[in-house]
């Protein structure tokens, strides 16, 4: 018997279901090493977290922040105190400072929606609207524009930036002359 060379098409429809196989292999094995696994918290940061939760509830947003910079000082890096941190400073009236913890966390994680529509917030508050834009594109891109987070972040750049506070050296008020 007498073989013939196999042709191009025979190779093709031989070889290609192994080769598509092995791909989609290669692609979830990479994806599966590349995702972080959730991290766990030390006990005392979670109840420094739960603190910072009820004083921020009541109003507090001061104690807020201790606690949550304690409990950043017991798990330092983590996303998730982080971003507690990022919102209680921005509730505070400290965008400049969310916007630093909300980046070190985007740093640690740079598709945390959570921390992308913060940042975006933080932004809109300051008045930097073209760069909270961009976040929002991101966040759509990311999640959609029916999430939750992008749904807010539109809504404060909708609103625009926050009122600033007055400086005592932008009201010095004028000497009054007056006689005895």
């Amino acid at each position: 018997m007498m073989r013939t060379k196999p042709s191009a098409k025979d190779l093709l429809m031989r070889y290609t279901p192994v080769a598509v196989a092995l791909s989609l292999l290669a692609a979830i094995s990479s994806s599966v090493s590349y995702s972080q696994a959730p991290e766990a918290l030390d006990s005392r940061a979670v109840k420094l977290l739960g603190e910072g939760r009820a004083a921020l509830a009541s109003g507090n947003t001061g104690a807020a922040v201790d606690a949550y910079e304690s409990a950043l000082t017991v798990a330092p890096g983590s996303v998730t105190v982080l971003l507690a941190l990022a919102d209680a400073t921005r509730k505070e009236g400290l965008q400049g400072k969310a916007l630093h913890y909300y980046r070190v966390a985007l740093t640690a994680d740079p598709r945390n929606v959570e921390a992308l529509a913060g940042e975006g917030v933080a932004l809109a508050e300051k008045g930097a609207t073209e760069k909270a834009n961009r976040n929002l594109a991101r966040l759509q891109t990311l999640c959609g524009k029916d999430c939750s987070e992008a749904k807010t972040l539109a809504a404060a750049i909708a609103k625009g930036p926050s009122q600033r506070v007055v400086t005592a050296e932008a009201v010095t008020p004028k000497p009054v002359i007056s006689e005895n």
